[in-house]
């Protein structure tokens, strides 16, 4: 299976998005192994270009590429010409030149990875690490790679057909949340938003299973197999949600009454975490909580796009 780029998890066929899975299996066996590496990039230069600052998600990719014997390089805008107001398309072109293969993009504005992919500049391939508001597809692949981990084990060549995954926040300035929505579907689940009226989009709440305003209401109603808490983004707020925090915790948190409530539910969060705002310690620090083994898997789920991006078909032994 060949992927040229991945901007969005809406590229994904289902095929496509299980084969990545069942190759996330093999690469989670490399990662357990003393030599945890493959020539799968050898010999390739991947770029990670980060317009925005990110722990997470830049070392996860950097320790994938380098798993599979890349070369790598990483570029931040502080520090780089990018701060001296060099263009994207100056910086991309730079990066085409010195013969880079993958560009592995975080920028602040939706839509900057798919550009980067149709705009000519730059002929390898394109992963979307984050733009904007937009979309981040391999969050939302490692969060599937990690409940069909939990629920299914290592079973191949299945979907996540028929769970009730219900997603709760701010789902408004979310891209894991778009992508999670896309993606989920695609795989079969029932996907449900939860947050206040503020910060649930119509447009996106129409594309849900459900949509609620009340979590309390919403526990009642469904057996959720999984629970997928946001992060509040007031860096991306340019007015006021919501009255409080406490406001806030109070009827969207997942406070402890509410964490008894959802049963065996997994607890899952794509970091970092406001502990008493969108999430208590009791819910983020149980055995039902993924937090860590998402973390974790995004490792095995970004060397399989590398994998799948590259076309590769050598032995994964």
């Amino acid at each position: 299976m060949k992927l040229q780029h991945l901007v969005s998890t809406t590229d994904l066929t289902r095929e496509q998005a299980i084969a990545i899975l069942d190759t996330a299996i093999e690469m989670s066996k490399v990662n357990q192994r003393e030599i945890k590496k493959l020539p799968v990039l050898r010999g390739k230069t991947v770029v990670n270009l980060f317009y925005e600052d990110s722990t997470r998600t830049r070392v996860s990719f950097e320790v994938a590429e380098k798993r599979l014997s890349a070369d790598v390089v990483n570029v931040s805008a502080k520090g780089s010409s990018v701060s001296k107001g060099e263009s994207l398309k100056d910086t991309v072109q730079t990066l085409a030149a010195i013969s880079a293969d993958i560009v592995v993009m975080r920028h602040g504005s939706s839509g900057a990875a798919q550009y980067l992919a149709e705009s000519g500049w730059f002929e390898g391939a394109v992963i979307n690490a984050g733009d904007g508001t937009h979309e981040h597809p391999t969050q939302a692949l490692l969060d599937a790679y990690t409940l069909r981990s939990r629920i299914f084990g290592d079973k191949t060549g299945t979907g996540l057909d028929g769970l009730n995954i219900a997603i709760v926040g701010d789902i408004a300035h979310s891209r894991v949340a778009r992508s999670n929505l896309h993606l989920l579907k695609t795989l079969g689940a029932k996907v449900h938003l939860i947050g206040p009226p503020t910060l649930l989009p119509k447009a996106l709440a129409v594309q849900a299973t459900t949509s609620h305003f009340n979590f309390d209401e919403a526990i009642e109603e469904i057996k959720f197999d999984a629970v997928m808490m946001l992060r509040i983004q007031s860096e991306r707020m340019n007015a006021a949600f919501f009255p409080s925090e406490s406001e806030y915790s109070k009827f969207w948190g997942l406070t402890k009454s509410r964490f008894t409530r959802i049963g065996d539910a997994l607890v899952m969060h794509p970091g970092p975490m406001n502990r008493g705002l969108e999430i208590e310690s009791i819910a983020a620090d149980s055995p039902n909580s993924t937090v860590l083994e998402q973390v974790k898997n995004g490792v095995s789920t970004r060397m399989s796009v590398l994998y799948h991006l590259n076309a590769a078909e050598g032995d994964l032994s």
